[in-house]
């Protein structure tokens, strides 16, 4: 469902149409007083009061040529009758008409008006001019202005006028319309995605995750803020797992190491009162065997304390450390237990400076490396090496031994309890505990020098700093 984009599309609507028909409103109003005060009544009249005066005009004009042509006060001109080819047409019209008297107008536009008289002998023309009043010409303009005044008439110029109105706005809000219904699907298409992504994962689907598809606004902003956060979420999430896992492995241990050491302590005091009751002649067995014995006894009571300190809680007192000097320092301190080791630094020349408990990280690579040397043997090589991977830095510490089998990998972090000469089988454990305590994980990753490879991953400094400034 596009519920966000038909918001968005409902608000422009909202907020236009009512301006719009506002708009309509006063422009039709406006339009129609302004019509109200058009010319063309005005036109019209003064058309009509032009044409009564001039035909006033012309009518005084006519009677006053012919009084003074009657009472001889006008010189004619005299068209005789046996000159008839040589007429004018219009002389030769009134002739041909067989009227006895005829007026109209002569010289250019008509400013003369002549009086034509049939006489005796041919035709009389009488003229006299008008003052410059050019009557054909005025006729033809007030025929004109007749004609314009008809024509907006018969015109319903309010309806033209509100029809295009209309049409240009309807264009101008369509326009609009268009690039907005773009936009809102642009913003609704990954919110829409964000939100089932949200709900897919809160439906256990941890692998979902969003494309940004180079955006850099707010939407993008906060897909990735959701991939971030899907990431942190099933990162913390293994985090807290394995650390409940070792919480019950602790609890474990704690009881363990209680019940071997109330069991161990009798019987050390026990076999040392039997060595001391034995008589001289069998004190040479007998010394032979409690040697044995308490060997075994001390044996076990490392064991204890290494249970001891599986289950206890070292302090972890985050700071800025400063991965290329502790591993360098570290790998400096087995060269001399195990001089035949080649051991190889490679440092990142960014200087990765992590954020977590110095001690438990010095305990940590030095775990890595004193396992590296001693699967790797007498003549074998070993490579630390240190990443800047930005929100996270790494140590990572390859050894060139046989490799850890599929059986082994799978067990490799769980507490178990060995016998060898040098191991507890909580090494690992307990590193991979302190890792995840600094905010970080201990993980095995591909060897390559063809063994074991692990890699420790720690909060950046950096990332560290903008998360304390951001709370």
């Amino acid at each position: 469902m596009n519920r966000l984009r038909n918001r968005l599309i409902a608000a422009f609507l909202a907020s236009t149409l009512l301006p719009l028909a506002a708009t309509v409103l006063i422009t039709t109003t406006l339009l129609d007083r302004s019509l109200r005060y058009a010319t063309t009544g005005e036109l019209d009249r003064l058309s009509r009061t032009l044409e009564a005066t001039g035909k006033q005009f012309y009518q005084r004009e006519r009677t006053s040529l012919k009084e003074d042509a009657i009472g001889g006060r006008v010189e004619p001109r005299v068209y005789a009758a046996t000159a008839r080819s040589s007429w004018p047409a219009d002389v030769q019209a009134f002739w041909d008409s067989g009227d006895g008297e005829r007026f109209g107008v002569s010289g250019p536009g008509g400013d003369r008006v002549d009086y034509l008289r049939r006489g005796d002998g041919g035709v009389e023309v009488y003229t006299r001019d008008l003052g410059g009043v050019r009557m054909a010409d005025l006729s033809a303009q007030l025929a004109q202005t007749r004609r314009l005044v008809t024509d907006l008439d018969a015109r319903d110029l309010r309806r033209g006028f509100t029809l295009t109105l209309l049409a240009l706005l309807a264009a101008a809000w369509l326009v609009s319309l268009v690039p907005l219904v773009i936009i809102a699907q642009r913003v609704s298409r990954p919110i829409r995605q964000l939100t089932a992504a949200l709900t897919d994962f809160a439906a256990g689907d941890e692998s979902r995750r969003l494309e940004v598809a180079g955006r850099r606004d707010e939407v993008g902003l906060a897909v990735d803020a959701f991939n971030n956060m899907a990431d942190q979420l099933v990162d913390n999430r293994e985090r807290l797992v394995e650390l409940a896992r070792i919480a019950s492995w602790q609890s474990l241990a704690r009881k363990t190491a209680h019940e071997l050491k109330n069991s161990l302590t009798p019987i050390r005091l026990t076999v040392e009162e039997i060595q001391a009751r034995q008589p001289p002649s069998d004190r040479a067995f007998v010394d032979r065997a409690v040697a044995i014995v308490i060997s075994e006894i001390d044996t076990l009571e490392r064991r204890v304390r290494a249970f001891s300190e599986f289950a206890a809680e070292p302090p972890a007192t985050p700071e800025a450390i400063d991965l290329n000097a502790l591993v360098s320092e570290r790998a400096a301190l087995l060269r001399p237990v195990h001089p035949g080791i080649t051991c190889e630094l490679r440092l990142d020349d960014r200087g990765p400076r992590a954020f977590a408990a110095a001690d438990l990280v010095k305990g940590i690579v030095t775990n890595l490396l004193q396992n590296a040397a001693e699967a790797a043997g007498p003549d074998g090589s070993v490579v630390a090496r240190t990443i800047d991977g930005g929100d996270r830095v790494f140590v990572e510490v390859h050894d060139s031994g046989p490799g850890l089998s599929r059986d082994a990998a799978a067990t490799l972090f769980e507490p178990t309890i060995t016998f060898k000469k040098h191991g507890m089988g909580l090494g690992l454990s307990i590193a991979r505990k302190h890792a995840l305590l600094c905010g970080g994980d201990l993980a095995l990753v591909t060897g390559e020098l063809g063994g074991a490879a692990f890699r420790l991953a720690l909060p950046a400094l950096e990332t560290a700093a903008r998360v304390e400034r951001a709370s």
